[in-house]
């Protein structure tokens, strides 16, 4: 009994259609719903990002970029988010000098700049929201603290954030446009460092943002400053250049400029850019 043989061709095409088919089929049953966590999206379109992201931020931005780190690794499950809040002046010193910083995000454009000629950013610098200046006094305003003309009464114990930190830097810029000469008794680091003393009590009235008096509670009172004797600081956010995690840095970046992220900031009492 003779057998037929198939020429080779013709069993390789068989073979290849049954493939196919059977490929075709388990594909129909369910969708593959793998993640990419490389920073890539996945199939639903979501980016994702794993690592840490190490954050260097204006103390301004603490209690708003603590609430949205939290927000970013629930949405990135595989990324931690590390900060170092501090004087805008500071930090942008500290990454001049080689910090490891993959995001930088400072409370003035010039301190941004500052990185920009030091050719250490990844990128150019975004706006992403801007805050004015408000007088504080501890709760009780004992002082009886009115206004700007105040903080030139020797009888007051007065704090501005230091010169060169963009909070007392614009601080002396209302006072000086003002006509105000302060009775300074103390210059703190940042902005924070100058809320604390107002809560405690320690000095009858300083000059911080709009966002510290809200995120500040019931600890201190504010005094709201004229629009005509009022400056505004504009926030930049960029990647550094010697980032160790760029991709999470950019993924973090593109979280605060999102819904989600103004929707937050506006919240903390921050404007637009």
């Amino acid at each position: 009994m003779s057998l037929h043989r198939f020429p080779t061709r013709a069993v390789a095409a068989i073979v290849a259609t049954a493939l196919l088919a059977l490929a075709a089929g388990c594909g129909s049953d369910e969708t593959s719903t793998t993640t990419v966590t490389d920073g890539r999206a996945d199939e639903s379109g979501a980016r994702r990002v794993e690592g840490i992201v190490t954050v260097f931020a204006a103390a301004s931005l603490t209690d708003v970029f603590t609430e949205l780190g939290e927000q970013f690794e629930e949405a990135n499950p595989g990324a931690t988010v590390e900060f170092s809040f501090g004087p805008s002046s500071g930090l942008v010193t500290q990454v001049l000098e080689g910090a490891p910083a993959d995001v930088v995000a400072t409370a003035a454009v010039s301190n941004m700049e500052d990185l920009v000629d030091g050719e250490v950013l990844d990128g150019d610098p975004v706006d992403f929201a801007t805050n004015l200046l408000e007088i504080a006094v501890p709760a009780g305003n004992f002082g009886g603290v009115t206004g700007l003309d105040d903080l030139s009464d020797d009888g007051l114990l007065v704090a501005l954030c230091a010169e060169e930190v963009p909070c007392g830097r614009f601080a002396r810029e209302a006072l000086a446009g003002s006509g105000v000469e302060p009775a300074i008794d103390s210059n703190e680091e940042d902005v924070r460092a100058l809320l604390t003393k107002l809560e405690a009590g320690e000095v009858d009235v300083g000059i911080v943002y709009r966002t510290d008096v809200t995120a500040a509670g019931d600890a201190v009172e504010g005094i709201a400053i004229p629009d005509e004797q009022n400056v505004t600081a504009t926030y930049p956010i960029a990647v550094a250049d010697e980032a160790t995690n760029a991709e999470g840095g950019r993924a973090f970046i593109d979280f605060v400029l999102s819904d989600d992220g103004l929707s937050a900031l506006t919240g903390a009492g921050f404007g637009p850019p």
